[in-house]
C-alpha cells in the first residue's frame, strides 16, 4: 500500500480537494438555487471521519489539501479539522492546505487559520460593486467579505481572488478589478461559468464569457508574457508586466485543462469524484464506516477509484447547448 497513486494516464494523483460542507451563507447565483435543500447532518462526514479520510491520503502520496464547501467556514467546529491536519505539514508528509472561501467568515478565521498552517487562500469574488454583489451572491454583503480579506493580509496569509467571468455582469469592471488586486498585491484567476446543477431562471449560455475574449481585452491594456508555471491545475498563468501581478485563466470551456489534472475531489458524504466534470464517482464513506479497526479497506477503495480516473471532462457550449451538464451542484463536489 505504499505505492503512488498513478492513475491510467501515468498522472500522480498528488492533489485532493475536501468539501467539508454543503452548506453555504451564500446563494450565488452560478452555484445553487436560492431554496437549497441541503443533506441529513448524518449523511456527512463527522470531523473525525474527515481527518482519518484525509490522513488516509496523505499516507498514499496527496500532498497538497485544499478545502472547499459550500462555505467550509460555516462548519461546526471546523478549526478542529484543520488543527489536526498540522501533523501532517509538521511531518513534512502534506506541503500545503489551503481553502477556497467566500470570505464571509475571515475575519473571525484569518488567525486561527495561520496558526495551524494556512499560508494561502482562494477567494471568490465577483464584483467590487455592493449592490451588484448583493445581487449575485443574493445573501451576501460586499463590506463582510472585504474585512476578511484585510484580516487574512494581516495574518499573513497570501490571498488569490477568483472571479467567475460573467457576460453583461462583471464585463465593466475587468479593469478595476485587475487594478484592485494589483494595488493590494493580489493574484487573480478568471474562471468560464461551468455548467453544473439546475440553477433556476439562470442561462448559462447567456451568461458565458469567453476567456480568449476576456485575454484579448486586457492585452489592449498591459503587455501579457505567458508563465510556465503549472500547478498540475486548470489554471494557465500570465503576468502583467505593467502591475508585475499573476492572472489565471480557468477556460474549461474554452480550453480541455485535463492532460496534467493531479486531482480528485472529496464530498462531504465520501463521493470521490475522479473527474469535475464526469458524473462517475466511487463511494468511500462505506469501507471508511464499516471497518473502524483498520484502514486497508479505504485504501484499496481509493485505488480502485483512481484506476477509473478518466482523461478529461465532456463540458462544451460550442454547439449552443450545454453539452456535458453535471446534475449535481457545484457546492455539492466542492469546486
Amino acid at each position: 500500500m505504499t505505492a503512488p497513486l498513478i492513475d491510467p494516464f501515468q498522472r500522480a494523483i498528488t492533489y485532493l480537494r475536501v468539501s467539508v460542507t454543503d452548506r453555504c451563507d451564500f446563494r450565488c447565483v452560478y452555484c445553487m438555487s436560492e431554496n437549497m435543500t441541503f443533506l441529513p447532518k448524518k449523511e456527512l462526514l463527522t470531523l473525525e471521519e474527515l481527518d482519518r479520510m484525509c490522513s488516509t491520503f496523505v499516507r498514499m502520496g496527496v500532498e497538497k489539501l485544499r478545502i472547499t464547501g459550500g462555505e467550509p467556514l460555516v462548519r461546526r467546529d471546523i478549526m478542529t479539522f484543520f488543527n489536526a491536519m498540522t501533523r501532517h505539514l509538521e511531518s513534512g508528509d502534506l506541503r500545503e492546505l489551503t481553502l477556497t472561501t467566500n470570505g464571509s467568515q475571515l475575519e473571525r478565521f484569518a488567525q486561527p487559520l495561520h496558526d495551524a498552517g494556512v499560508r494561502r487562500v482562494n477567494i471568490s469574488l465577483d464584483t467590487l460593486d455592493e449592490k451588484k454583489f448583493a445581487d449575485v451572491t443574493r445573501w451576501g454583503r460586499l463590506p463582510q467579505v472585504l474585512r476578511g480579506i484585510d484580516a487574512a493580509q494581516k495574518a499573513g496569509i497570501r490571498v488569490k481572488i477568483n472571479t467567475v467571468a460573467l457576460k453583461g455582469f462583471n464585463e465593466d469592471e475587468l479593469f478595476p478589478l485587475v487594478e484592485w488586486c494589483a494595488d493590494r498585491d493580489m493574484d487573480l484567476t478568471f474562471i468560464e461559468v461551468m455548467p453544473m446543477g439546475d440553477i433556476g431562471n439562470e442561462d448559462r449560455l447567456d451568461q458565458y464569457w469567453k476567456l480568449t475574449d476576456l485575454r484579448a481585452q486586457l492585452a489592449e491594456r498591459y503587455t501579457l508574457t505567458d508563465l510556465a508555471e503549472r500547478t498540475g491545475g486548470p489554471a494557465r498563468y500570465v503576468r502583467a508586466e505593467e502591475t508585475g501581478q499573476k492572472i489565471g485563466f480557468i477556460t474549461p470551456l474554452s480550453h480541455n485543462f485535463c492532460e496534467s489534472c493531479n486531482r480528485v475531489r472529496l464530498t462531504c458524504t465520501g463521493e470521490l469524484y475522479m473527474c469535475l466534470g464526469q458524473e462517475d464517482m466511487a463511494d468511500l464513506r462505506a469501507p471508511l464506516r464499516n471497518n473502524p479497526g483498520t484502514d486497508a479497506p479505504l485504501e484499496e477503495a481509493i485505488r480502485a477509484a483512481i484506476a477509473h480516473k478518466p482523461k478529461g471532462h465532456d463540458f462544451d457550449y460550442s454547439r449552443q447547448t450545454v453539452d456535458g451538464r453535471m446534475s449535481r451542484h457545484m457546492s455539492h463536489t466542492g469546486g
